[in-house]
């Protein structure tokens, strides 16, 4: 006596691992969502709209709403062939939405960590059109992959070549990772850093995540081979680069230092020649520390000293002049009928925006 399992039991190998790997990404999903809640409402409440906090806030809410309808189709029993028929086309139109608003992020964050260089904005905003372009032309080109009744709805491709609905999203995230990675090493020159505190400081390991997921993905596409039109084996790593991403873009946004205006600046942009700007006769003042120089005989005090060290005496032998320093030009102390050695006072302070997003000094 043969025991026959129902439909939604009796699933090949590929199509069982189809659902595995959907839970995997729903999970991811669930857990992105709930790690930046607190960041999203911090954000949320910033002043101003810019670009990178429209596009934060549209990715945070649009890639868990997609997912949760794609996975009630794929797991609901009660859907039908002639359901899916009607259905089948949205989630490869609602990823291709994602992934544009996902580049658009790569688009302006990269044109401004390159200073608003116009040929940077070029090459980016016509790969991001090229996207859009070939992503919307290949959605037409999906099917309905015919599965027994129970066994859920999955979109598929008709033809080999509608891989190239993922070739050009990783042809613009292999371009973004590498336009990042070559201003990051550049950036040595001016400011040398070990490989691990360079990564994490711009954000390397998310572009390289976002390129390493989507090669995978487009690898799917075109080397697997599926056992037959039932096979949904191509599309089983389409929903885990969808939500990686996005989950890996919107940290890209977090990432940003400072404003998000005109898409954030370079980690470097405001301090290139900020050590060149300080003079050997002056005081600067960081963490807590003060330096203090003079023309002749440079001398470093820290602020406890300052505050204990006693005032030191004018040399004179006319007790009037003890009383008779003023301000002379570009902020000198001079003492009259004295040779013009001074001391000036230059102070800077260095602003940061540190993992919690809030301001120190």
């Amino acid at each position: 006596m043969s025991l026959q399992l129902p439909n939604e039991l009796n699933l090949s190998p590929h199509l069982s691992a189809h659902k595995y790997f959907l839970v995997c990404t729903l999970t991811v999903a669930a857990w992105d969502t709930l790690v930046l809640s607190p960041r999203f409402w911090r954000l949320w409440k910033s002043p101003g709209w810019p670009a990178l906090k429209i596009l934060f806030m549209f990715l945070r809410t649009f890639m868990p709403a997609e997912f949760i309808v794609v996975a009630v189709a794929f797991f609901d029993t009660k859907w039908s062939q002639s359901q899916c028929q009607r259905f089948f086309l949205f989630e490869p139109i609602c990823t291709a939405i994602l992934l544009a608003a996902a580049s658009a992020v790569h688009v302006i964050r990269i044109y401004a960590i390159y200073d608003k260089n116009n040929t940077i904005r070029a090459v980016m905003s016509a790969l991001l059109g090229l996207q859009i372009v070939v992503t919307g032309i290949a959605c037409g080109f999906y099917r309905s992959v015919p599965l027994l009744p129970g066994q859920g709805c999955i979109a598929g491709p008709k033809h080999n070549w509608v891989g190239i609905y993922w070739v050009a999203p990783t042809l613009l995230y292999t371009t973004s990772f590498g336009l990042a990675l070559y201003r990051s090493i550049s950036s040595l020159k001016q400011r040398p850093l070990t490989p691990w505190k360079l990564m994490l400081r711009d954000g390397l390991n998310l572009y390289g995540a976002i390129w390493l997921v989507n090669m995978v993905n487009m690898l799917f596409w075109f080397i697997i081979k599926p056992t037959g039109e039932d096979d949904p084996i191509k599309t089983i790593v389409t929903s885990m680069a969808a939500v990686l991403t996005t989950s890996m873009s919107l940290r890209i946004v977090l990432s940003v230092r400072g404003t998000l205006e005109h898409g954030g600046s370079f980690a470097l942009s405001g301090s290139s020649g900020a050590t060149s700007s300080r003079t050997t006769h002056g005081i600067s003042r960081s963490n807590h520390a003060t330096n203090i120089s003079t023309h002749n005989n440079p001398h470093t005090y820290t602020l406890d000293e300052l505050r204990t060290k006693p005032e030191g005496e004018w040399t004179s032998n006319d007790a009037d002049t003890k009383s008779s320093v003023h301000l002379g030009d570009e902020g000198v102390k001079r003492m009259p009928d004295s040779d013009p050695v001074g001391i000036k006072v230059t102070i800077d302070r260095e602003i940061g925006y540190d993992e919690s997003d809030r301001y120190r000094k």
